[in-house]
């Protein structure tokens, strides 16, 4: 899950992380009323939206008068904002932040995220703040310093000296205060359950003051019962429409932007079944794990949700029967060919539990426009053809 910036600073107060005054807005009214509020003589207006790239994409906005403040809201609020995270079709903007200037004499770069690989949270930081973070990456990935840190041992003095030290700040006050912001990011990271924070730009004031003058946080989904104080953060209009309806039936659903629609169960085959068809020259439309507790209705409103992809010419299913039950599945089908206009090719390989009763059940039913498949490539080669064909 993730949230909006405004929310992120408030959990950064909490953990003594500084940022700028700011209050949040959904109307140029109170976004005007908010900047009176703050005080002058300078404003930022940002939109708020899940994504990165804010500033690049004209979504925030520097204000030196009250009068500046009401027509960058009237500009900013209401705009679909498109940055490099959002994707062309972009993001509306439905809430502000209006939040103080700020003294800026350097802007770094400040993170955690879990690195996979090392199995650990990794404390990420650059001086240079500002820019797109993959960007750096790919031009001069040597500006980016990784400092891993253990979680059995924590936090300790010395990585937060390579950090410094990475960063080339000399002067030992300023040392110290850098080392207490990251030592404070990373507790916020671990107690919360976070997937990934991001503080760009991290701004060094004048007077030597580290602020974290933008941030964004993402949460570990099956975490939230544990905190419900971030979970009551959530705001749905920012989610996905179909994503939150198969999240509500326990299924996890990302779309994408091909042509074969992918239900399977288990993250890993549903990995493995769309690295298959993009080897066999197609391209997947979505991802859909129907998890081990899918029955027929769930798997019904799993065929719903990927017809609503108006580019799906042919539908995948692929499932390996462990937990979920080959022939619920089977019945699923049946029952999504009644509730839904599947009129796509739907190719269909079952193996593993009760993988010859599916079979039986889908023979019989004979319906048109099912295909069986006998293994993964065979399926994966079936539904390029049967989406080529549609074109």
């Amino acid at each position: 899950m993730n949230i909006h910036e405004y929310q992120a600073k408030q959990i950064f107060a909490k953990y003594g992380v500084p940022t700028p005054k700011g209050i949040m807005a959904e109307s140029v009214e109170q976004a005007v009323t908010n900047a009176k509020e703050l005080g002058g003589p300078i404003w930022v207006v940002k939109a708020q939206i899940h994504a990165g790239g804010r500033g690049l994409g004209g979504g925030v906005k520097l204000a030196k008068s009250i009068d500046e403040v009401r027509t960058l809201s009237e500009e900013i609020l209401g705009m679909t904002l498109v940055t490099h995270q959002t994707g062309p079709e972009g993001k509306l903007v439905q809430k502000l932040y209006i939040e103080d200037g700020a003294d800026i004499k350097d802007e770094l770069y400040l993170g955690v995220v879990l690195d996979r690989a090392r199995e650990m949270p990794v404390i990420m930081a650059s001086t240079e703040g500002g820019m797109a973070i993959e960007d750096v990456a790919h031009d001069t990935p040597e500006k980016i310093i990784k400092v891993a840190v253990d979680p059995a041992i924590g936090f300790q003095g010395f990585h937060g000296r390579e950090l410094v030290f990475g960063l080339g700040i000399t002067d030992k006050v300023e040392q110290g205060k850098f080392i207490k912001l990251a030592a404070a990011l990373y507790k916020l990271y671990l107690e919360n359950d976070a997937e990934m924070i991001e503080i760009n730009p991290l701004i060094k004031t004048g007077e030597g003051d580290f602020i974290a003058l933008d941030g964004k946080m993402g949460f570990d989904d099956s975490a939230l019962g544990r905190h419900p104080d971030i979970e009551a953060m959530r705001d749905i209009s920012e989610e996905d429409a179909d994503e939150r309806e198969a999240s509500e039936y326990g299924l996890s659903y990302v779309s994408l932007d091909g042509e074969i629609g992918c239900m399977v169960n288990g993250a890993g085959l549903a990995m493995g079944t769309m690295d298959t068809i993009n080897y066999m020259g197609g391209t997947p439309a979505n991802f859909l794990d129907v998890g081990g507790s899918a029955n027929a209705q769930t798997v019904a409103k799993g065929f719903e949700i990927i017809l609503k992809n108006p580019n799906v010419k042919a539908i995948f299913v692929n499932i390996f029967g462990g937990i979920v039950r080959c022939d619920r599945i089977a019945n699923g089908i049946l029952e999504a060919t009644k509730l839904v206009d599947v009129h796509v090719p739907v190719i269909v390989r079952l193996d593993g539990t009760n993988a010859p009763e599916a079979a039986e059940i889908l023979k019989k039913a004979n319906i048109a426009n099912v295909i069986a498949a006998t293994d993964l490539a065979d399926g994966a080669a079936k539904a390029v053809a049967a989406a080529k064909q549609a074109k």
